[in-house]
């Protein structure tokens, strides 16, 4: 499955201001699976879960995905590296830091909240609200697969 031209436009104008965003950007930085960078695996995630909200029979908001998708690992920060200052274990807290992070920073509907604070179900016990968010979480696994396999394909970091 693909996108189609169409549907590479309408992704990237549901995007604009989040891709591109300074704070956004330093996700760059930061490695998430295997190689992969917490950016390119949630631009892994926003394009997966947008395509499954196109062919899915079921009618979702699709700009709450691709935010919320975009959003759901904004944490900034190398989970790698321990820390005193984060005592959790970086899969059942970054969620929280995530969401604190994008309300910084963007505005977000109540889908675009749940999503990023649910994301991580089932591992957290919380359960998703939304179709909305039960797509993204299902892309999430995916995509967090493929990267952990070294099947994803990286863009050059800046």
């Amino acid at each position: 499955m693909k996108l189609t031209k169409k549907e590479e436009e309408l992704l990237l104008r549901y995007m604009e201001g989040i891709h591109e965003h300074e704070e956004v950007l330093r996700m760059k930085t930061f490695i998430q699976h295997g190689d992969t960078s917490t950016y390119d695996h949630s631009l892994e995630v926003t394009k997966l879960a947008f395509l499954l909200s196109r062919r899915l029979p079921w009618s979702f908001h699709e700009k709450s995905i691709v935010k919320g998708a975009m959003l759901h690992d904004f944490y900034l920060y190398d989970w790698h590296v321990p820390d005193p200052k984060r005592k959790r274990l970086h899969g059942l807290h970054h969620h929280r830091t995530a969401h604190k992070n994008a309300m910084k920073y963007f505005r977000l509907t109540p889908v675009e909240e749940d999503i990023i604070l649910k994301h991580m179900w089932p591992l957290t016990i919380k359960l998703p609200r939304y179709r909305e968010s039960y797509l993204v979480t299902l892309a999430d696994k995916i995509v967090s697969i493929k990267d952990t396999l070294g099947f994803t394909k990286r863009k050059e970091r800046k």
